[in-house]
C-alpha cells in the first residue's frame, strides 16, 4: 500500500474512532464474506463493522487517543464502531452471532474512552435496550397517572352518585324537598301570633288602672 493510501486509510479509521461512543474489537478468522454481511446486519443501525489492518489501526488509535488496543491487534481484525445508544444492541448482536459462529472472537473494546474486557461486553449484551427501558418507564408512568386520575375523580364520582340517589328519592316522594320549605311557615305564623297574645294582658292592665283612677 502506497504512503498516500496508508494515510487515507489511517484517517478513515481515526474518523471512525472519533465519530463513535465505543468500539468492540473482534477476530473474524474463518468467517466467509456472506457471514460477515450477516453479522453487519445483526449489529443494528447504530453500528458499522469494518475489517482493518492491525498496523494502521495502531497508528489511528494513537492519533484518536484510544488506549488499550495495541495488545489486541493481532490476527484478522474487524472492529464494530458504535454510535449513540447502540452499544447494547451491538453487544447482543456480537454475542448471539458468536454463539452460532464460534469463529467470531470478541477480544475487547472501549466505551466512552474506557477500555472494555470481553466479559464486560458480555454484560452489556445482557442489559435491556434503551427502547425497552423507555417502554417500561412509560408503562410505569402511565400506571401512576391512571392511579392519580382515579384518586382525583373518586370524590366527584361519589358526589355524583349521592346527587343521583337524592334526585331519584325526590322523584318518588316530592315532599322530601317541599317539606323543608313548608316547615318554616308554621314557625313564622307562630312568631307572628306570639306578640298578639302577650299584648292582651297589657291592655287589660291599662284599662284597670284607668278605671281605678277615675273612681
Amino acid at each position: 500500500m502506497a504512503k498516500p493510501e496508508k494515510q487515507a486509510a489511517v484517517a478513515e479509521i481515526v474518523e471512525s474512532f472519533n465519530g463513535s461512543n465505543g468500539a468492540v474489537l473482534t477476530e473474524y478468522r474463518g468467517l466467509t464474506v456472506k457471514q460477515l454481511q450477516e453479522l453487519r446486519r445483526a449489529l443494528g443501525e447504530n453500528a458499522s463493522y469494518a475489517v482493518v489492518k492491525n498496523t494502521l489501526t495502531k497508528i489511528a488509535a494513537q492519533e484518536a487517543g484510544v488506549e488499550g488496543f495495541d495488545e489486541l491487534l493481532n490476527g484478522p481484525t474487524a472492529i464494530a464502531f458504535v454510535q449513540g445508544d447502540g452499544i447494547v444492541e451491538t453487544a447482543k448482536g456480537l454475542r448471539d452471532f458468536a454463539k452460532a459462529n464460534p469463529s467470531l472472537v470478541i477480544k475487547g473494546g472501549y466505551l466512552d474512552g474506557k477500555p472494555l474486557e470481553p466479559a464486560e461486553v458480555a454484560k452489556l449484551a445482557d442489559l435491556e435496550s434503551r427502547e425497552v427501558l423507555l417502554g417500561k418507564l412509560a408503562g410505569g408512568m402511565l400506571a401512576a397517572l391512571t392511579n392519580a386520575v382515579y384518586l382525583f375523580n373518586a370524590p366527584i364520582q361519589q358526589t355524583a352518585r349521592l346527587a343521583g340517589a337524592l334526585q331519584a328519592k325526590a322523584e318518588q316522594d316530592p315532599t322530601i324537598l317541599a317539606g323543608g320549605a313548608g316547615a318554616e311557615a308554621p314557625a313564622a305564623d307562630a312568631a307572628e301570633d306570639a306578640p298578639a297574645t302577650e299584648e292582651a294582658p297589657a291592655e287589660a292592665e291599662a284599662t284597670e288602672e284607668t278605671e281605678s283612677t277615675e273612681a
